[in-house]
């Protein structure tokens, strides 16, 4: 299977100056897992993506590099 590679969650996790570790503990993983969803060696669990959605505050279809804005629709 090929999955994606999700530049924009790394981006977005540097971006705030957390590491692996500490993004598996906000979403109840353990950094090497969160370290597959990164480089996409494994798909990221709809639940999964829509907290790093709310974390981060932008959209889903934005983590997904389906759009270039951010916001989300509220």
């Amino acid at each position: 299977m090929n999955v994606p590679y999700y530049k924009r969650i790394r981006d977005l996790r540097e971006d705030r100056d957390l590491t692996q570790t500490q993004m598996g503990e906000i979403l109840s993983c353990s950094q090497r897992v969160y370290s597959n969803y990164e480089r996409g060696d494994i798909d990221i669990p709809t639940q999964t993506l829509i907290k790093l959605a709310d974390f981060h505050q932008v959209s889903v279809d934005y983590l997904l590099e389906r759009t270039e804005n951010p916001k989300t629709n509220d």
